[in-house]
């Protein structure tokens, strides 16, 4: 398990954009999965929507992102390098995330060719599938 001060060893983001509080399960280069717990104190809340707040989507996407970066940039051949997004795909969302909500967020690397790779991910509240996409990025 990685805490929120082992994952910033790893990934470049700061608070308030790093969307991950700690990693559950990692294989270095392959997989793995995160945890992010949504509170009504997230600055994007004041926006969206003061009345009924709910997580934006592309911010699930980024989270998803995030441990996906961890499990690649936690691998010896990439460590110190930066991940960047190089396409959203067949992104789905299923159900919304509000304050409260505990997402488990699982991102697996299933292709990486040069400096290009391919996420499989999906984020879940319990064992219900809220957000899922294919994720490509780029390494530098």
């Amino acid at each position: 398990m990685l805490n929120t001060k082992q994952i910033m060893e790893i990934l470049p983001h700061r608070a308030p954009f790093l969307l991950v509080d700690r990693i559950d399960e990692l294989e270095p280069g392959k997989r793995a999965v995160g945890c992010k717990a949504v509170t009504y104190n997230e600055p994007y809340f004041a926006g969206h929507f003061p009345q009924e707040p709910v997580m934006p989507g592309v911010l699930i996407c980024e989270a998803l992102a995030q441990v996906g970066a961890v499990a690649l940039l936690s691998h010896e051949d990439y460590r110190g390098k930066l991940a960047f997004f190089g396409g959203i795909n067949k992104a789905r969302f299923r159900r919304k995330v509000v304050p409260g909500d505990v997402l488990r967020l699982e991102t697996e690397l299933i292709k990486i060719k040069g400096p290009v790779g391919i996420g499989k991910a999906a984020a879940y509240i319990g064992d219900e599938v809220c957000t899922e996409a294919e994720l490509t990025f780029v390494v530098q």
